[in-house]
């Protein structure tokens, strides 16, 4: 992994590291795009607190802000997360290589 990639990657797991922010993704995930005020409300924040955890979300690639007349709507960027995922699914299976070859180690007959 480049870098680069490394950079992005740790900038989307810090993002996605604040409750705040897990439940505005899961938000948008399951709402389409929405506006601070919408994603504000039920929440324990305030609008404002919101608006600055979107701006995190937004620094990170996770979602992209849209004006719609007077209000800015905010979407959700799946590529962002299926890169995540696509990280952890590496840090999973290099766990499950060294897993085996201590597994065949422990196994393995004098």
């Amino acid at each position: 992994m480049s870098k680069a990639a490394e950079r992005a990657a740790a900038r989307v797991f810090f993002a996605l590291g604040d409750g705040t922010r897990l439940t505005v993704v899961q938000k948008l995930g399951a709402g389409g795009a929405l506006s601070a005020t919408a994603l504000s409300d039920g929440a324990k924040v305030s609008r404002q607190a919101i608006v600055k955890h979107l701006r995190v979300l937004e620094g990170a690639g996770l979602v992209t802000p849209a004006r719609r007349g007077r209000e800015v709507l905010y979407a959700l960027e799946p590529r962002r997360l299926t890169e995540a995922r696509v990280f952890l699914d590496g840090v999973s299976a290099g766990w499950d290589r060294a897993l085996e070859r201590l597994r065949l180690l422990v196994e393995e007959p004098e």
